[in-house]
């Protein structure tokens, strides 16, 4: 069984995840609702660290907290930001995305607030993936 989608829908819980968001360096807000393939919806928000590089996206934070309830089978990813329209996943985020699904629908809000609707391969084409550390053989 695959959830259906419905963009709208899940940009709302990407808005509402956003509220979540510990961002006092950059007030740069964004959340994050993973839809996964038997309809729940799991979402994360952006936490900073003083320590750059230690912060975590919405993305990953929601991806994370999937993985590690046995959630593996991801239909869409829907994002919204504070400040920037549409806010496309950062390169990181893609290629954990790719990691769990290389076909994932991306939803991002548009300037007009309505869903923009991406495939991950679009956004990461040529993704680095396990086949990619396989020897292969002719």
């Amino acid at each position: 069984m695959t959830a259906k989608i419905d963009p709208s829908a899940l940009l709302a819980q990407a808005r509402s995840a956003m509220t979540g968001a510990y961002a006092p360096y950059s007030s740069f807000c964004v959340g994050a609702a993973l839809l996964l393939s038997d309809g729940q919806v799991v979402t994360g928000a952006n936490v900073e660290n003083a320590s750059y590089g230690l912060a975590m996206c919405a993305e990953r934070v929601a991806i994370g907290t999937a993985v590690a309830a046995g959630k593996q089978h991801f239909v869409a990813i829907a994002i919204a930001a504070n400040e920037a329209s549409p806010c496309t996943p950062c390169g990181a985020c893609r290629q954990v995305l790719a990691e769990f699904a290389p076909d994932v629908e991306v939803i991002l809000e548009s300037a007009d607030g309505s869903p923009w609707v991406l495939g991950l391969q679009e956004l990461l084409p040529h993704q680095f993936a396990f086949d990619s550390l396989v020897a292969r053989k002719g």
